[in-house]
């Protein structure tokens, strides 16, 4: 009775992800209106009230311009699906490709070449019960929205971005958090004075904006909402990558150090190299990857890895206190 009700529950939960993915593009473009009339509102309203305009005006810019273009990309960029012929097919051209410091470094028989210092593994290779691929052991899991194996899986989502973020996306969707916090707060600390006259609490009158009243109080409001989420949100992920772990592992970590200290051992997560080298192999950036500069600018850069080998801490080819045969499947498996 217990499996036919989980299995009912799942039925539901199907549908409830047809309908959102179907909407997806609504999602998306809804997005993108309240981002741009966010924006016009703060740069014809609140901007002129800051000081040392010299200095804030490019600021604000190059905050607008990292939130628009990192949302732009993570809603572009596929997440990196197993199967090569929908994967980014590697680095590309033109001024929106960020150089890395070490130029023409060889791909090695390991994956992606980022450090001699880090200890690339390959991982197992097993095949999707669901779309009958060969695919990485660790760290793919099929989407069940797509219909695919994703490469580093870490959810899928279907109202901002209408599409998995995993390998090759999930960078451009961890800095458009980071970005939309600081414009949030930026906004809501900047803009108080504004909302009082929005609000006709001053002693002048007239409104002598374009922008209406109505749609400054609503971005405001907006703002300071979106503000708290975000960033509870976005310091949420980057603990995890911090962690050396996706939204996924995070959640199956749980049961493998239960089950690890019901036998009296210790759970290790071998891809945890340390908060900083994690930090730093996420956004691909240090000796060996790319300048610190790309993090204040919405390049598009390559990831440590190809997907199918991983750096891991030494000594450890797999997770300690996880044997095998232990490791949590994909829920579509399971159902």
């Amino acid at each position: 009775c217990a499996q036919q009700v989980f299995r009912c529950f799942r039925a539901v939960e199907r549908v409830g992800d047809k309908i959102t993915g179907a909407a997806g593009p609504l999602f998306v473009t809804l997005g993108v209106v309240l981002l741009s009339v966010g924006a016009g509102c703060f740069f014809e309203v609140v901007r002129p009230t800051l000081p040392l305009p010299w200095l804030t005006t490019p600021i604000c810019i190059l905050i607008a311009f990292n939130l628009f273009m990192h949302y732009f990309w993570v809603c572009l960029v596929p997440p990196g699906y197993v199967s090569l012929l929908d994967s980014p097919r590697g680095r590309g051209s033109g001024w929106l490709w960020a150089k890395p410091k070490t130029r023409g470094v060889p791909l090695s028989a390991e994956g992606m070449r980022w450090s001699e210092e880090v200890i690339i593994t390959k991982a197992n290779v097993t095949r999707c019960k669901k779309c009958k691929i060969l695919r990485p052991e660790e760290r793919a899991h099929h989407c069940r929205i797509c219909n695919k194996c994703i490469l580093k899986y870490d959810h899928h989502c279907p109202v901002r971005v209408n599409q998995c973020v995993g390998l090759h996306n999930e960078r451009h969707f961890v800095l458009f958090l980071v970005y939309m916090s600081v414009a949030t707060f930026c906004y809501a600390i900047s803009g108080w004075r504004c909302i009082l006259a929005a609000l006709g609490l001053t002693s002048d009158d007239a409104w002598p904006y374009y922008s209406p009243p109505v749609f400054f109080i609503a971005t405001y409001v907006l703002s300071v909402v979106l503000c708290l989420a975000v960033t509870i949100m976005t310091s949420w992920h980057i603990w995890g990558i911090a962690c050396g772990e996706t939204s996924v592992e995070s959640a199956d970590h749980v049961q493998y150090r239960r089950t690890a200290t019901e036998r009296g051992e210790t759970f290790v997560n071998s891809y945890d190299l340390g908060k900083r080298n994690n930090l730093m192999l996420f956004f691909n950036v240090g000796p060996d990857g790319y300048p610190l500069y790309t993090l204040l600018f919405p390049f598009r850069i390559e990831p440590y890895t190809d997907g199918w080998s991983w750096a891991r801490r030494p000594g450890h080819e797999r997770h300690s206190g996880v044997r095998e045969g232990e490791e949590l499947t994909d829920p579509e498996d399971e159902a």
